[in-house]
């Protein structure tokens, strides 16, 4: 990702597909006037997605683009692009968005196209991540900010948080506390994307050694404790 000039926020439109949780800590955290970035559209391909009221309450444009009006994949993500791009969308967070997306989508936003995935990737992609983790036997779990590439779950990963797995936990135990996490690391992450501080070289993200600082090929993902 290139340099942002100081003082300008990204313009970042979020998928969604229901509750919108994750959606609501990046609204939370966009209102703080130092935030580099502003959400500007929610697109969700569910019209009783309980995120559309978020949107509605922060005063967020919204549109429900449902994938079942469509005759194939690719025409549904090209209305999903054609709002984007009007809203003149800059980066695209997905929140709980439940639907895979084909590889010309994903190469169009490459880049800034960006999930958040409840584990440690790549740990544990795909669905019942919580259930699977338990049955592993795992005593660290957490969640992972990643850019969107093909392959479901993959691509360079920006940031993870961990979480302790405790005795007694279940699945929705366990998913309560990676949930808390989630809300932290995202918007932590979508800033580090908006301020042009995420280099991309092959499959890696590479972040500054610390926020004043130089990139390093050594930096790893950023864990929020």
């Amino acid at each position: 990702m290139g340099g942002v000039s100081p003082g300008a926020k990204r313009r970042v439109g979020v998928l969604i597909s229901g509750r919108g949780s994750n959606f609501q800590a990046l609204i939370d955290a966009a209102k703080a006037p130092d935030y580099p970035a502003e959400i500007v559209l929610c697109l969700s391909n569910k019209a009783d997605a309980y995120g559309l009221r978020r949107a509605e309450d922060a005063g967020i444009a919204a549109a429900v683009i449902s994938h079942r009006d469509f005759q194939s994949r690719e025409a549904f993500e090209a209305e999903l692009t054609k709002a984007l791009e009007a809203a003149e969308v800059e980066l695209v967070a997905q929140a709980g968005f439940m639907r895979i997306l084909t590889r010309s989508f994903v190469q169009h936003w490459r880049d800034r196209l960006v999930n958040i995935h409840p584990s440690l990737l790549p740990a544990f992609p795909g669905l019942d991540t919580h259930a699977r983790a338990l049955e592993a036997g795992v005593k660290l779990h957490g969640c992972t900010v990643h850019l969107v590439r093909e392959e479901v779950d993959t691509g360079p990963i920006i940031g993870q948080a961990a979480v302790s797995v405790q005795p007694g936990d279940d699945p929705d135990s366990l998913a309560a506390r990676v949930l808390e996490a989630e809300h932290r690391l995202y918007p932590r992450c979508l800033r580090l994307l908006a301020e042009g501080k995420v280099t991309i070289a092959g499959d890696r993200a590479l972040l500054p050694a610390n926020p004043g600082g130089k990139k390093s090929d050594t930096s790893g993902p950023l864990i929020c404790p």
